[in-house]
């Protein structure tokens, strides 16, 4: 049986994100031969194009993450209308030099959570467009632009009841996605 093996990017480094929390409590709702590893994006360097032929450690560990993932599940908050700084700069990273992206031919999901009545929708857009670009499929049904707010996560940190049906379904739809997609 395939394992696939996932690495998420989540957009915030907040110690308390919701984000973070999404992105782990999604993880459980995976069926089995599904392996996720939160990469780790705040100690990137900004990027600079004239450090291309002589990458940061931190740069070569996303990337060779990155190459060595199955799959991407995005987990991103919205700031003012956008993606954060922080996941551009990854993003950045990893499809540089040019031609050398780590990015090409991994499928992707995208999700987010924000105390905004929209959650994400506008980052979640604005990633999409810079994923296409960089040749990404990029799973276009279900959407999920979530709010969050009271019964979003149990006691225990896991999916409340109140959101759990959408988001299963959700990730079955992702699961499915990889499965088709990835080489």
């Amino acid at each position: 049986m395939t394992t696939y093996q996932i690495a998420i990017i989540v957009g915030s480094l907040r110690h308390d994100s919701f984000n973070y929390k999404l992105a782990g409590a999604l993880a459980k709702l995976a069926p089995s031969g599904f392996s996720f590893q939160q990469l780790q994006i705040g100690d990137l360097p900004l990027y600079n194009q004239d450090d291309d032929e002589n990458q940061d450690a931190s740069v070569k560990q996303i990337k060779a993450d990155i190459d060595a993932a199955h799959g991407l599940l995005f987990v991103t908050p919205e700031y003012n209308r956008s993606i954060p700084g922080v996941l551009k700069n990854a993003i950045d990273h990893a499809s540089r030099p040019y031609g050398q992206s780590a990015w090409a031919g991994k499928p992707a999901g995208i999700l987010g959570v924000s105390v905004g009545a929209i959650g994400t929708a506008m980052a979640q857009q604005h990633l999409r467009n810079i994923l296409a670009y960089l040749d990404v499929p990029t799973m276009g049904q279900p959407e999920a632009f979530i709010q969050a707010k009271d019964g979003l996560f149990d006691d225990a940190g896991d999916i409340g009841p109140d959101s759990k049906v959408f988001l299963q379904t959700w990730m079955d739809h992702y699961t499915a996605w990889v499965m088709k997609h990835a080489s």
